[in-house]
Formats: C-alpha cells, sequence, structure tokens
C-alpha cells in the first residue's frame, strides 16, 4: 500500500478527534492533540496486521507507550498488563478476546489490573456474548469495538454496551468521509434499509503497490469525481446516522435469493454455552442455491446437537438465517490475526456432506 505522509496522519484518527468531535483539517493537529493525554498501550495482534500497524503508528505519533509481544499467548497478555502498567487493551475479536476471558475465568486474582481502563476491538467479530462477559469483569471499563481497513483507515467506533441486539458487526459511529455507496457509487440516505458498500472518501492511499488492476478495483473515482475506496464489506446507514456492519460480501451466502452475511450467524451460535468457536460458510444446494452450514469448535467436554443451536439461534436471528447442518471440528482454523480461514472452513463442510 502506498500511502502519503499527511493522509496516514488524518487516517489515523479518522480525520477527528474522538476525545471532542473537532473535525481535524491539518495533519499536525493530530500529533498536537496526543500531547493533552499520553498513554500505556498494549495490541495483542501481530504486527503484519493492519490493526496492529495502526495502533503502533498511531500510538507512536502522539508520543504514547507501546508494549509489544513475541506472539498471543493470554496468559502472557494479563501478566504484562500488570508488569507495564498498561492502559489500552488492544484485541481483534473473539480470536483473542475468548482465551482472554477464558484465563481470568481460571485465574481471576492472578494479576493486578487496576491500570487499565480501556480496551479496543477492530477487524474481526467481537460476538455479544464475550462483549457481555467483558463488561461483567469489567463493568466500569471503557470498551469499544471500531471498523476500519488496512486500504481507507478509520470508519468508524463504538462503545460496547450490554445486551446489544445480535446482529453481524456492530453499530458505529461513522468517522469523517465514511459512508455507504449503492451500485452506482451513490450515498444511501439514512434511514431507506438499503445495504450498501461501505467506502470511504477524503485522504486515502494512492493505491496498492505494482498491483494496477486491484487498485482500480477497489479505489474508484463516482460520477461526480469524488474518489472513493471501497475494501469489499457490505453495511446499512441507519436513520439516526449511525452504520452497521453487515460483512464482507465475498463470504455472503445467498439461499433462496436471501442474503446472508456469516458474521451474524457466528455471533448467534458464540452466545451458546457449549460453542467456543464458529465458522458459517454456505454449501450448493439444489432447491435454495446455497444453504447454511456451522463449523463448530465445541467447549471441552461438549457435544452440542444441530438442533439445541438451532433452537438457540432462533431465539436471535430470522428462521432462513438458522444452519440446516453442522460440522464438528477439534479447532477452527485462523489467520495469525484472528481472522476465520473461510476456504478451509468450506472444504470441511464439503468433506462433512
Amino acid at each position: 500500500m502506498l500511502w502519503r505522509h499527511e493522509d496516514v496522519l488524518m487516517a489515523l484518527g479518522g480525520g477527528i478527534d474522538i476525545r471532542s468531535g473537532h473535525v481535524m483539517t491539518d495533519p499536525t493537529e493530530f500529533i498536537e492533540k496526543g500531547n493533552v493525554f499520553a498513554m500505556t498501550s498494549l495490541p495483542t495482534m501481530p504486527l503484519m496486521h493492519g490493526a496492529a500497524q495502526w495502533s503502533v503508528m498511531g500510538g507512536s505519533f502522539t508520543g504514547n507507550r507501546i508494549v509489544l509481544m513475541d506472539k498471543f499467548d493470554a496468559a502472557e497478555v494479563w501478566r504484562l498488563i500488570e508488569a507495564e502498567k498498561v492502559n489500552l487493551l488492544m484485541i481483534t475479536g473473539d480470536a483473542m478476546a475468548r482465551p482472554l476471558m477464558d484465563e481470568l475465568n481460571e485465574h481471576p486474582q492472578a494479576h493486578d489490573l487496576s491500570s487499565m481502563f480501556a480496551i479496543s476491538s477492530t477487524a474481526a467479530l467481537f460476538s455479544q456474548g464475550l462483549k457481555d462477559s467483558f463488561l461483567d469483569y469489567f463493568p466500569n471499563m471503557v470498551i469499544t469495538d471500531s471498523i476500519g481497513s488496512s486500504e481507507g483507515g478509520a470508519n468508524g467506533i463504538s462503545v460496547v454496551a450490554k445486551g446489544t441486539a445480535i446482529q453481524g458487526g456492530p453499530t458505529v459511529a461513522p468517522v469523517k468521509d465514511a459512508v455507504v455507496l449503492d451500485d452506482d457509487l451513490k450515498p444511501i440516505p439514512a434511514g431507506t434499509g438499503e445495504i450498501g458498500r461501505l467506502a470511504r472518501s477524503g485522504n486515502l492511499p494512492i493505491g496498492y503497490y505494482k498491483d494496477p488492476e486491484k487498485t482500480a478495483a477497489t479505489f474508484v473515482i463516482a460520477a461526480d469525481g469524488k474518489r472513493y475506496v471501497i475494501p469489499g464489506d457490505f453495511a446499512r446507514l441507519e436513520a439516526d446516522g449511525t452504520i452497521t456492519l453487515l460483512g464482507r460480501g465475498s463470504v455472503c451466502i445467498n439461499s433462496g435469493g436471501e442474503k446472508i452475511f456469516p458474521e451474524e450467524v457466528e455471533n448467534a451460535l458464540k452466545s451458546h454455552p457449549e460453542v467456543f468457536d464458529a465458522v458459517v460458510i454456505g454449501v450448493p444446494d439444489e432447491r435454495f442455491g446455497e444453504r447454511v452450514v456451522a463449523v463448530v469448535q465445541p467447549r471441552v467436554g461438549t457435544t452440542p446437537s444441530l438442533e439445541a443451536l438451532q433452537e438457540h439461534c432462533r431465539s436471535h436471528i430470522a428462521g432462513y438465517k438458522v444452519p440446516r447442518k453442522l460440522t464438528v471440528v477439534d479447532a477452527i482454523v485462523r489467520s495469525p490475526a484472528g481472522k476465520p480461514d473461510y476456504r478451509w472452513a468450506k472444504d470441511t463442510a464439503l468433506a462433512d456432506l
């Protein structure tokens, strides 16, 4: 990815000071804001991941202290928070949140975590059940869920609340220049219920390094001359101006003409007490085109049934989104950054038919 320095600075902050809401027009403002408040942060994701790069660069540019670790280990994370007096813990969704919570439940008094006042998740599904567990354990903690991309920086952020309705992704307050576009690259008005593609204008990269075809597909120019980055996520602009992330278009399931985003079904599955991890994919179906399959890693000592999971899911999502088949595995395959390997999941489910 090729960036101009000033675009990096503006994209890091989303073009807005999240503390005051002030819209920044000069890159130097972003650095000046860092002089107001400095803290110690611990990004737990690999540095090859965009979320880690953004957090490390953003913290470094504003004079914060960054604690790094060789690889993710739940026990080591909690140890480092105590030893280094970490204020902000940064994770990528359930892949890190679940083992962290399991470690806390197993050793609740092992570490002094009083220095920590914020947890930030981004780039992967942070299921509502785990959000509730963290808020139960840290009732006074500021926990946020944000969306964005390596190509465009921040798109929006939300403060986590208990009991939020299960859906594909978080509903966030958008940052400056974040929009939802229709197929003609026109911004969708708020409150229509129409699903579009999440995009951002303003300070953007020049393009992908030595990849003109991918650059042309991702960085587009609308009829009015405005340039947008469209990484591939689908979203909906709500009546109050917030944006609800639905999921990645490339893994969307089409069953009987209905679009089903795996993240919403995964969120419902992960709230079941016998499910440790889950990935949802679509497999060919003669009648409906595709049908929903859940690839599930059970919690140790449990054997969840398809019927039990279906009944649970129906209390959270529409009936046509409920899994029609269950494939049980020893472990879900994920990238080092915590993102699910949907190709592996599909191959595994097909082999189990």
